[in-house]
């Protein structure tokens, strides 16, 4: 026990005078810099939609149409992208794939911002087909793509530690960019965005050092020959992740663990500002101010807790403490019964930040070393899967019981179901046990 105290201690030295988290410097500011660029013009994406779509109209639904459309076809197109986005920056490096997924945020920004000078349809589909682009390319690419930059360069016992600051850093720049949203007119949230995104796109150039070691290239015969022999590769790739998961009993459960999750928090986001608009006539506002104290204080948990937790008990029990806790904040709202009862849930909520650090950390450590983006990038196809079912299941649950057709008097049941889909990922998380072997190369065991 003394052990353990004095390596949580050094951990809190580590953290305070940046002993680690100095390597990653060079890359967490472009992510944070990148953050507050999207964050600052999101909000008002969707009003710029409208009112070139509909104007003079309070509501649109054909702007509300061709969101969900949106949504729909990045949300099923992402999950293969992600997989071959991650597995290319384990061959070809981090760097090059890093500018890639956060330069892509860019020209749709552009495209919005001449929105105002342009309301034609045409110009509304080029800009949501652009969008769709940017969302797969990068809405999770560009954290998992970091997440395996940072297992490249920090130790196994300290990657906790590193994948909490890089969440904590990201979430950071949410919080920031929405401050910045609700405080500076919309005119001139596009003209601050681009520029910083471009920042970002110079910062990653200039600064940031390639860590993998691409393999020599070897001259074939034809480009055909290159090109099959590449397809061929792809599929390979993509079985061989398959058989990873199904091969490996504690990696198969971590990966359940992680698409129960995501599925029960999808679905809570989902719906979470709608169900207190009607169940307490909170003003979406107010309940978005609710959302970022939440996010401050899981910036604060991610950054300087979690090492410390880390360095006492390990990942395993920061993973259970995150899901439980995140199973009772939820379960908290859905059985909340005055209008002052959901603010009090805001603590839960402060360590549901544990999880995702947890969860990279585990699946990074059962993976070789020139595996990390092909193993964090089926953690996040796996997240992505459940992060596109779960709006289709909990929103009409959600409205359904809110409705007066309701088959009984609970209004926050659908909430009860994902704080239970989260309970039932603490559970599979409880019974999970590493491997007796850790690093081990599965690929080069298959082919043998």
């Amino acid at each position: 026990m003394a052990r353990e105290l004095l390596h949580s201690i050094d951990s809190i030295r580590d953290i305070i005078m940046f002993r680690d988290i100095k390597l990653l410097v060079h890359m967490l500011l472009p992510l944070f810099v990148h953050g507050i660029a999207l964050e600052i013009c999101n909000p008002f994406l969707m009003e710029i939609i409208s009112s070139a779509l509909c104007p003079a109209q309070s509501t649109c639904p054909d702007a509300l149409y061709l969101d969900n459309l949106q949504q729909i076809v990045a949300g099923f197109l992402m999950v293969p992208v992600l997989i071959l986005l991650c597995e290319l920056s384990d061959e070809y490096g981090r760097k090059p794939f890093l500018l890639l997924t956060t330069s892509a945020s860019i020209l749709p920004v552009g495209i919005a911002a001449l929105l105002a000078l342009n309301t034609s349809r045409g110009f509304i589909y080029a800009y949501l087909g652009l969008r769709c682009v940017s969302y797969i390319l990068s809405l999770r690419a560009v954290f998992c793509i970091a997440i395996a930059y940072a297992a490249d360069v920090v130790e196994d016992e300290k990657r906790v530690a590193a994948f909490s600051w890089i969440t904590g850093v990201m979430s950071a720049s949410h919080v920031l960019g929405n401050v910045l949203a609700k405080s500076i007119p919309a005119k001139y949230s596009f003209v601050l965005s681009i520029p910083l995104m471009v920042v970002c796109l110079v910062l990653i150039h200039l600064f940031m050092t390639e860590t993998v070691i691409r393999a020599p290239i070897t001259r074939q015969k034809s480009q055909w020959f290159i090109l099959i022999k590449l397809i061929k590769e792809r599929c390979s790739s993509i079985g061989y992740a398959a058989t990873t998961i199904m091969t490996r009993p504690s990696l198969r459960r971590i990966y359940l663990v992680s698409f129960l999750y995501e599925f029960g928090m999808s679905g809570i986001s989902s719906v979470l500002l709608f169900y207190l608009k009607e169940a307490f006539d909170l003003k979406e506002s107010k309940s978005s101010d609710t959302l970022i104290i939440v996010q401050i204080g899981s910036v604060f948990s991610q950054m300087l807790i979690v090492p410390v937790i880390n360095g006492l008990a390990g990942e395993k029990a920061i993973l259970c403490m995150g899901l439980l806790t995140s199973a009772t904040y939820a379960a908290f709202y859905s059985v909340a019964w005055e209008t002052w009862l959901p603010y009090i849930s805001v603590s839960l909520g402060l360590a549901y930040g544990f999880v995702k650090p947890s969860l990279c950390a585990i699946v990074s450590r059962s993976s070789s070393s020139n595996n990390q983006g092909r193993a964090q990038g089926s953690l996040a196809a796996i997240e992505a899967i459940a992060g596109f079912i779960s709006p289709f299941v909990m929103t009409p649950l959600t409205m359904w019981f809110l409705s007066h057709n309701a088959p009984f008097d609970y209004k926050g049941f659908g909430i009860l179901c994902s704080a239970a889909s989260m309970m039932a990922a603490m559970f599979c998380a409880m019974h999970w046990k590493p491997e007796a072997t850790w690093n081990h190369d599965l690929k080069d065991m298959l082919l043998t």
